[in-house]
């Protein structure tokens, strides 16, 4: 496996889910990225494991975002048929970049967010321990398309919409 036996599989997938989530405010505008994104948002969609196994998801996350836009505070709940994840996240904008940390409550994981942002669309990696993945989202309006990717591990990917409710 590429992460660690503690970070198990529900951890490992929603933690990447989770920060896919965090980033995902923007409304174009890359000097306050995540300005419109407090409250609450749902969504579902599927995940890939290794040996081809899919399963459904399904995603609610509370954000916080500070007065200026450029920092965001995150509590996300997801499941599926199988497991449960609760998961935080705090993630700052400067200068296009992102970085940020997560951490994740029923396995007592956490780990590092880094990446770049501009005109609407993200693309970051995060880390635990030597688990890592890469993510694309894309904001419209008040929808969002999360697509992650992961080599190695029983996590291959996942592809996720989240709605403001």
């Amino acid at each position: 496996m590429l992460f660690p036996e503690s970070v198990g599989r529900g951890a490992a997938i929603l933690a990447v889910v989770g920060i896919a989530y965090a980033p995902a405010a923007s409304l174009a505008q890359s000097a306050q990225p995540f300005t419109g994104m407090s409250g609450v948002w749902a969504g579902k969609g599927t995940i890939s494991l290794e040996g081809g196994a899919r399963e459904a998801i399904r995603c609610r996350a509370t954000y916080a975002v500070r007065s200026d836009g450029n920092a965001l505070q995150q509590t996300l709940r997801c499941a599926s048929d199988s497991y449960k994840i609760e998961l935080t996240s705090n993630v700052v904008a400067s200068n296009g970049r992102l970085t940020g940390t997560w951490s994740e409550a029923t396995r007592n994981v956490s780990g590092d967010v880094e990446g770049t942002t501009s005109g609407g669309r993200f693309q970051v990696v995060v880390r635990a321990g030597s688990f890592s993945a890469n993510l694309a989202l894309t904001t419209r309006g008040n929808s969002q398309a999360v697509v992650i990717t992961s080599e190695g591990g029983e996590f291959k990917g996942a592809n996720i919409t989240l709605a403001r409710t």
